[in-house]
């Protein structure tokens, strides 16, 4: 391996790291949307906020179904 080898591996090594950190960073990103979503989501850990957010979920499935209801209902 000659000097170009030992770049072409400093350049593959730099490239994976960045994008590990830029994943990192979009995970980081997506988490605090939706602790802002998410009603008193604000500073929960991950796996609390996932149970939230799934308890939010069908909260707003269950409203969507009685309104659903009340318009079958109230229909002229």
């Amino acid at each position: 391996m000659g000097i170009n080898g030992c770049r072409d591996f400093a350049k593959v090594k730099w490239r994976r790291q960045r994008r590990r950190s830029s994943v990192r960073c979009s995970v980081r990103m997506k988490m605090k949307k939706l602790q802002r979503l998410i009603p008193g989501g604000q500073g929960l850990q991950p796996d609390r906020l996932f149970l939230k957010t799934a308890d939010y979920i069908l909260h707003l499935r269950l409203q969507v179904h009685v309104l659903q209801a009340l318009s079958k209902i109230y229909t002229p």
